[in-house]
């Protein structure tokens, strides 16, 4: 959610700001725009929307300057307009800014008092504008930041820089992550090492706290308390290569045809191909062996991958598992068993509500234990135990590979907790090791079977106009059915609804008509399936319309009732969850793209979210 990028150099910047702020285009924003210094004052260019329509704008009138910042800024206080667009300016500083600061009415107040006149609708121009009374007032550039940050309530990440000062950037974190970057003669802000990756291999994150000033020269990191601080500075494993599309039309496409891959990089780091047993760090399977308890904490789809995590920790470990959004978590104030872990699921590993849930659990004497797709992330660096998914990076707003490298280790590390407890023995573990490792596979010949057939690209024709969709499922696949109207929702805007099957006459059957197309997710081998198959018929009597998700024995069974097929492989039900998540992607994919929606970067919609 929102993006950073600042450059200190001895040539024009305006080009790389640009490029990286397209590296932070997969965050979601909905305007964008730089500023630059050149001996003269602040020149400044934003745009609502695309960042081709910045780019448009700089064709038009470029800019040129060896010192500069830029942002793409997802709306929270005010519409997403051009001047509610980052950066922020008054003729002494400029400023970028992720986060929210919850005092702004306050501090706007208080400056409206001294006949400030504000031009925006957000929380950030109150930045810019207490930063130029202070130094309006004789204060150094240094002094002034230091005295606006120290006046700022909430979570934030802060980037300004000043006329008259083209070998200087102030920066801030308190919440919200900021790195910055090493170069040769040259030195680089960023809001993670994603941007920074083409600019330079060396990165310092800066920790909650932290305030920075960055010279071409070098970095000097302070605390509010004005003691200066070390950071590590790090070698990113992140690549400088563009992510591009390659021959598919949208990221998310592309994301969902890489799963076969990144699924199996996934299952290699953590499955011996050679005798089939799953390795996880000693160190993991001990904190899960003597834990009381595990407390599951995510958001989103990463929250979904948890609740079949549930599923797979009672069922096979026996091990009792709370689940929380982590948005809710912490205000619950719930009491944590002495020596119980918190596990924290996360694609970013950057996801503000999630990081203040993992600070409760570490207050409360937890062992923090995370599942993390980017590297380096603030959540890994403030965990106690770590496991990397290996999706790599995902462009496309709405999660797919992410969610099921996420279910591929959470299954892993179920398996040899399971396995080391003595809950299931070594044969079963095999047998269900070796369903895994046939995943990728199988889901290779889903994608090979859409292509030939283009099954699923039909199904959306036929549905893409519904306004109310509902999707079904038991067990394991409960939280699957949950995940498929949530990618539906995103992508395409139709109101969609997951539900436990067994639920739906409680309530929910009363909106059943002949226009509410309805996805079963029901494999035969599942231990629940007759139970299924009962609510998918008594949902057909009453006009619903089934979009059926099966084996070749489910389907055989209930192709009858269903107006819709899409047949899968057997798998044994341990890794059902895996594979059922394909199809409803390509559903949701594929609706989207009939109904003309921005699938890649849907609208009101961020990748990472990085405010409460």
């Amino acid at each position: 959610m929102c993006g950073i990028i600042g450059i200190l150099s001895k040539e024009n910047v305006a080009p790389r700001l640009i490029e990286g702020l397209s590296r932070l285009e997969y965050r979601g924003y909905d305007s964008a725009g730089i500023a630059v210094l050149n001996g003269g004052p602040i020149q400044r260019t934003r745009a609502k929307g695309k960042l081709q329509n910045l780019r448009d704008k700089l064709k038009e009138n470029p800019l040129h300057g060896t010192a500069g910042i830029g942002h793409t800024r997802w709306a929270t206080h005010g519409g997403p307009t051009e001047d509610n667009a980052h950066p922020h300016a008054t003729e002494k500083v400029a400023v970028v800014h992720n986060g929210i600061i919850e005092n702004y009415a306050a501090l706007k107040a208080e400056l409206t008092a001294k006949q400030v006149r504000f031009e925006t609708d957000t929380d950030t121009e109150v930045i810019a504008h207490l930063v130029d009374d202070y130094l309006k007032s004789g204060h150094s550039p240094k002094e002034a930041a230091d005295k606006t940050f120290a006046r700022l309530e909430g979570a934030y990440a802060i980037v300004m820089i000043f006329t008259g000062e083209d070998n200087l950037m102030i920066g801030c974190r308190q919440g919200t992550p900021l790195a910055v970057g090493y170069g040769t003669g040259e030195m680089f802000v960023a809001s993670d090492s994603y941007a920074l990756a083409p600019l330079t291999k060396k990165i310092c994150f800066l920790e909650d706290g932290d305030r920075v000033i960055v010279s071409r020269e070098k970095a000097t990191i302070y605390t509010n308390d004005n003691d200066n601080v070390e950071r590590p500075i790090r070698i990113t494993a992140q690549s400088g290569a563009t992510t591009g599309k390659g021959n598919f039309r949208h990221f998310m496409l592309k994301e969902i045809y890489e799963q076969p891959s990144v699924i199996g990089d996934t299952l290699n780091s953590f499955i011996n191909p050679a005798n089939g047993e799953i390795t996880i760090p000693p160190a993991v399977l001990s904190a899960l062996e003597t834990t009381p308890r595990i407390t599951l904490i995510a958001c989103g789809t990463a929250y979904y991958a948890c609740m079949v995590a549930k599923y797979w920790f009672e069922q096979t470990a026996r091990i009792p598992c709370e689940i929380d959004i982590a948005s809710e978590f912490r205000y619950r104030e719930p009491p944590m068993p002495e020596g119980g872990l918190a596990l924290f699921v996360s694609q970013s590993g950057e996801t503000l509500d999630t990081l203040q849930a993992l600070r409760y659990c570490k207050q409360q004497g937890q062992t923090i234990l995370s599942i993390v797709n980017a590297v380096e992330s603030t959540i890994e660096r403030e965990s106690d135990l770590v496991l990397h998914t290996l999706a790599g990076p995902e462009i496309g707003v709405a999660s797919t590979k992410a969610f099921t490298t996420q279910l591929t280790t959470l299954a892993c590390l179920a398996l040899s907790i399971a396995l080391k407890k003595g809950t299931i023995t070594a044969e079963q573990s095999s047998v269900i090791a070796e369903e895994l490792r046939h995943i990728p596979a199988q889901i290779q010949t889903i994608l090979n079977e859409e292509e030939r057939s283009k099954n699923a690209l039909t199904i959306a024709g036929d549905i893409f106009k519904s306004q109310d969709m509902l999707y079904l499922g038991r067990n394991l696949l409960y939280p699957v059915a949950m995940e498929g109207a949530l990618k539906l929702k995103e992508v395409s805007y139709i109101h969609a609804e997951g539900y436990a099957a067994g639920e739906l006459k409680h309530g929910p059957i009363a909106l059943i008509d002949d226009n509410m197309p309805i996805v079963v997710l029901a494999p035969a081998n599942d231990p629940l399936f007759e139970k299924t198959a009962s609510n998918l018929q008594e949902n057909v009597a009453r006009g619903a319309k089934v979009l059926l998700i099966s084996d070749k024995k489910g389907h055989e069974t209930l192709k009858d009732f269903a107006k819709w097929t899409i047949e899968i492989q057997d798998t044994h039900p341990f890794v059902a969850p895996i594979l059922y998540a394909v199809p409803i992607q390509l559903i949701a994919y594929h609706v989207a793209v009939t109904k003309g929606t921005d699938v890649d970067q849907p609208r009101n919609l961020a990748k990472s979210v990085t405010v409460e």
